[in-house]
């Protein structure tokens, strides 16, 4: 009869195999975690947690990414992309010649006729940079001079789990590590005290929205250690963070030490590289303690605060709220920050939809790029905001009470900060916001674009896995340098 540990030798991989051949490496990274002193020796600028040797590849623009996902894809034609054709043309049959035999969903697979909508908001240019913005987004008009929107973006996805598991890992495919995962896997960590990546989830004000899974920030292969910290917006932003009643801090230190020397006699004997990462969250669970709840108490923030971002910046789990706790975490050495929409899936009322969801973000937005520039973080902080895909131009069911399908051939996001070239627009579509007729960017040159502006060569970020050396872009991915200063 086998023992637990040859049931274990048998399915061994050979990142097993390698973590036990390193003898010692257990050992000191166990030494590291529970003395700082002989993390004296890291190299400056490194942070509390390097990341691999030699990376960033070269001087980065950005130390840090702040991502603002909206999931459920926002229309493209009512918020961004300016169409003053489409004025001649509302009401008339989408051409064949447009559609060219695009590939539709189930929802309007059936349709026999496609009618074109304008969007029902007007547009107007802002800024020195003259960018058009909907009028659903006056808050972003102020600011507007310290973004790039990008028109040109587009996918394969047509669906919003494979489009959004694509965003967020470069496939479309569940079980790859996502972008925050892999940063902090090339970069490390800047801050001993939180999670080098966090995730926030916005409440969302319909119940319709389409789900989120924590494989979205997940790390694949990666060790778990790189995942994100999902921070929740009721009761202890992370469960289990207070000591249980009656338990002293000296009780708690003494119990992880303990622990971490079974763990690391474990990692001995069987050289699972997992126990590591074990060893590790237990620790930055017991730093969270004290880190955690001092960040999520914004009551040290002035009323200024609050006048920027709103007051709904004082509910916790409010889009607001987290655009304001993203710049907290950012402030205090975070890599990548996370912040989850939900809601913008229209198929059905556009009219009634679409400006709730913009009101809900629109403020918070603009005042976390306004904040980041009044500190002097948004030189070196990137700040993104994208949906899956876009939205048709054609109605989905009645006109009259229009909605709009899913559109992966072209759709609008923007990016600010971190080396960006701000006050410009990217990328053209046609007089139906149905093609790109200029400069398309896709998902994967999206993701080479962060990580260049990141200081990485998307090419040399990579992981062997089961034989093949993965990346975040797969085999594809050209940076934008027209957009990078």
């Amino acid at each position: 009869m086998s023992s637990p540990d040859d049931d274990y030798q048998l399915h061994e991989n050979r990142r097993h195999f390698f973590g036990r051949s390193s003898t010692g490496i257990g050992t000191a990274a166990l030494a590291s975690l529970l003395n700082s002193d002989v993390r004296a020796d890291i190299p400056e600028g490194k942070g509390a947690s390097p990341g691999i040797e030699g990376f960033p590849n070269f001087a980065p623009t950005a130390k840090r990414v702040i991502y603002l996902l909206q999931s459920g894809a926002p229309s493209q034609v009512d918020l961004f992309d300016h169409k003053p054709s489409l004025d001649k043309l509302h009401m008339s049959e989408l051409p064949d010649s447009i559609r060219s035999g695009q590939r539709l969903t189930g929802m309007t697979a059936g349709q026999k006729n496609f009618p074109v909508v304008k969007s029902p908001w007007d547009f107007q240019q802002h800024g020195q940079s003259g960018t058009w913005l909907s009028d659903l987004l006056p808050h972003m008009s102020k600011v507007v001079d310290n973004i790039c929107v990008v028109k040109s973006m587009h996918t394969e996805a047509i669906n919003h789990d494979p489009a959004i598991t694509f965003f967020q890992s470069g496939h479309q495919q569940p079980g790859r590590p996502s972008i925050g995962a892999w940063l902090s896997y090339g970069l490390g960590s800047e801050t001993q005290n939180l999670p080098s990546f966090v995730v926030l989830l916005s409440k969302n004000t319909f119940h319709q929205a389409q789900p989120l899974y924590d494989r979205l920030w997940g790390s694949g292969f990666l060790a778990s250690k790189y995942q994100g910290v999902k921070f929740r917006s009721q009761g202890d932003p992370v469960l289990y963070l207070n000591d249980p009643t009656g338990g002293t801090d000296a009780t708690r230190r003494a119990m992880l030490d303990r622990l971490a020397k079974l763990n690391q006699i474990r990692e001995q004997q069987i050289g699972d590289p997992e126990i590591a990462s074990r060893i590790a969250q237990y620790e930055m669970a017991y730093r969270m303690q004290t880190s955690v709840p001092e960040l999520a108490d914004t009551s040290d923030e002035p009323e200024s605060t609050f006048r920027l971002y709103g007051e709904e910046a004082k509910q916790p789990g409010s889009h607001a709220s987290n655009c304001l706790l993203a710049r907290r975490l950012a402030e205090r050495g975070v890599r990548f920050i996370q912040v989850f929409h939900r809601g913008w899936d229209h198929h059905s009322n556009v009219q009634k939809y679409l400006p709730t969801l913009a009101k809900e973000t629109d403020q918070g937005s603009a005042a976390l790029i306004a904040d980041l520039k009044r500190r002097d973080m948004l030189k070196d902080t990137l700040v993104v905001w994208a949906g899956e895909f876009g939205r048709t131009v054609y109605s989905q069911g009645n006109p009259q009470a229009f909605g709009r399908d899913h559109h992966p051939r072209c759709f609008s996001i923007w990016m600010a900060g971190g080396g960006i070239k701000p006050g410009t627009s990217y990328g053209q579509t046609d007089d139906y916001c149905y093609n790109i007729t200029e400069n398309p960017v896709h998902v994967h040159d999206f993701h080479a674009t962060m990580l260049h502006c990141l200081g990485i060569d998307h090419e040399q970020l990579t992981h062997r896995f089961q034989g093949r050396d993965y990346r975040l872009t797969d085999v594809h991915g050209q940076v934008v340098h027209d957009i990078v200063t």
